[in-house]
């Protein structure tokens, strides 16, 4: 039980971190990560099953025999002669477990806690990816928010050359309510990304109040992911919790069919007798061994036991399919968003410029307001394509990262499981 305090202790104790995890600026810093992690519901949840595994392994430990008191009262008549005599007897019984099966129950104990390790260390990563997936959005959320008001405020400006050539007769009135009107449409772009913003904002500060949203956050630099496929393959499959339960269930399913390969041997009962005959004349002290006899329900016990483990292993191998297949998409993700946003930030660069070139003509009466409009409306367009590109190349690399614990520090399990 020391131990278990001292193991729930730690996961809410300041945090030490290894130096291979990663601090960077567009994210929470890691004590406020850690903080956060620890305090969502699932991972509370899962840390509340540790004592239940405790509670358990305990019980596998002392087993379900008992000891049990047997009191017999009865009147003895004889006959010849005629007496009656007040008899009683007191016996003691206990089933005695066999060695091999103690055995076997105590590691299933140890099994447990080790599963229950583990599933604390796949909550923190699951929690660590929907950290890292509302961080993201509020982000991109924000990002976008101020491309609005830039447009905004690009639009404003225009209205004001636009207004300043009606004025001097160089363009219609019918320029002047064009340019009203679009600048109409991107205010309600602004105020539907505001009301986005807002929702993811407070979808963040809601779910994890231990992290600090800060005002100006800084712009992920996307990073390339030089190593190949094989590398990160193997690095997931090595800090995986996931696969650690499968496989844990493989071997807890084991145990259960030594457990039942063993319970086709019953567990002898012996017990102790003490009697009081005849009224006290005969004092009576016994011993009694009872053995039962087994039955064809142990060995289908033994045969459901088998049938789970092959279950248990078959999905094992499902398990292991599947971490392959989700590192092999999200590595690939990675390799394709940082190619669309360095290609995105071109075409992103070369439409503002052309917007410029556009807005600087049509000041000098060399092109209409349309093709004006049209300019700003594509640049627009592409800066919010190359700022979600930005974000997604740069969460794509992180979640990599998160997936082989080199971000946050989601494997605190881990030492504790292999003591």
């Amino acid at each position: 039980m020391k131990k278990l305090i001292v193991l729930i202790a730690s996961l809410f104790a300041a945090p030490v971190y290894a130096d291979s995890y990663l601090s960077p600026p567009d994210l929470p810093p890691l004590a406020a990560v850690s903080a956060a992690l620890n305090n969502t519901p699932t991972v509370r949840a899962a840390t509340a099953n540790l004592g239940v595994e405790s509670a358990n392994r305990d019980r596998l430990r002392a087993g379900g025999y008992e000891t049990s008191i047997r009191l017999n009262t009865q009147q003895r008549h004889t006959l010849v002669p005629d007496n009656k005599y007040n008899e009683w007897d007191v016996s003691l019984e206990r089933a005695l477990r066999l060695p091999n099966k103690a055995r076997i129950d105590n590691q299933l104990g140890e099994q447990g806690m080790v599963q229950a390790r583990f599933i604390v260390g796949d909550a923190l990563h699951e929690s660590g990816r929907m950290l890292l997936t509302r961080w993201f959005n509020w982000l991109r959320e924000y990002y976008q928010n101020r491309q609005w008001q830039a447009q905004v405020e690009g639009m404003n400006e225009q209205l004001r050359i636009v207004q300043k050539r009606v004025k001097a007769g160089d363009a219609a009135r019918l320029d002047q309510l064009q340019v009203e009107a679009a600048l109409s449409q991107v205010q309600a772009q602004l105020a539907e990304s505001g009301l986005r913003l807002a929702m993811a904002r407070n979808e963040l500060s809601s779910r994890y109040p231990a992290i600090s949203i800060p005002a100006n956050p800084v712009l992920p630099q996307p990073e390339p992911v030089t190593d190949g496929l094989e590398v990160w393959q193997q690095r997931t499959m090595t800090h995986n919790h996931e696969l650690a339960i499968a496989h844990g269930e493989t071997e807890r399913y084991g145990l259960m069919l030594s457990r039942s390969a063993a319970d086709r041997i019953p567990d002898p009962s012996v017990g102790l007798r003490f009697a009081d005959e005849r009224g006290g004349e005969e004092k009576v002290v016994g011993v009694s061994l009872t053995i039962p006899l087994p039955g064809g329900g142990r060995k289908a016990s033994q045969q459901m036991a088998a049938a789970n483990q092959l279950v248990a292993t078959e999905r094992e191998l499902g398990v292991r399919t599947k971490i392959q297949t989700e590192t092999a998409n999200t590595w690939l993700a990675t390799q394709s968003a940082y190619t669309a946003w360095q290609a995105s930030e071109t075409a992103s660069t070369a439409m503002r410029r052309h917007a410029d070139l556009m807005a600087r003509a049509y000041q000098l009466g060399e092109s209409g307001l349309t093709d004006v409009l049209n300019a700003r409306r594509l640049a627009q367009e592409a800066e919010l394509n190359a700022i979600s590109s930005r974000l997604a190349a740069a969460q794509a690399r992180y979640r990599l990262l998160l997936d082989t614990h080199a971000l946050w520090p989601i494997d605190a399990d881990e030492d504790e499981a292999a003591k």
